[in-house]
């Protein structure tokens, strides 16, 4: 259990979260929402299993997602890295049953399934270890 992160590192996380929030933010300002979504997804805390920082980190990323309009434009400018992980955030979002969230959501996931594949669900899947 070295990989994953313990509860006493819940501060710590928490204020990296807080941080990449006010970058997120910063970002939306400025018309940048394809920018703020790569920061969101980038050192998401899939290591801990304390669910207040997967939850704290889920509604930057969700600001992040609900912020994107373009959404064909969006995978132009989102590189491949961030192809798993997006999926994984996109099957947090359906989950939560808000109908906003979920149709956004679902636009996303069917642009993504076209540039990434199928096995970029199965791998979401699949990976039952680090989960958002």
């Amino acid at each position: 259990m070295a990989g994953i992160v313990q509860a006493d590192n819940y501060e710590a996380i928490v204020t990296r979260i807080e941080h990449k929030s006010r970058k997120i933010e910063s970002l939306l300002k400025q018309y940048k929402p394809v920018e703020a979504l790569k920061t969101a997804l980038e050192g998401s805390p899939p290591k801990t299993k304390d669910e207040r920082c997967k939850s704290a980190n889920w509604i930057v990323v969700h600001r992040a997602i609900m912020a994107i309009k373009d959404v064909d434009s969006l995978f132009s400018a989102l590189d491949p890295e961030y192809y798993d992980i997006l999926m994984k955030y996109l099957y947090r979002g359906l989950s939560t049953g808000d109908r906003p969230t979920c149709d956004q959501c679902l636009r996303i996931h069917e642009k993504l399934t076209e540039k990434a594949g199928l096995g970029c669900i199965l791998r979401c899947l699949a990976d039952t270890v680090n989960t958002v």
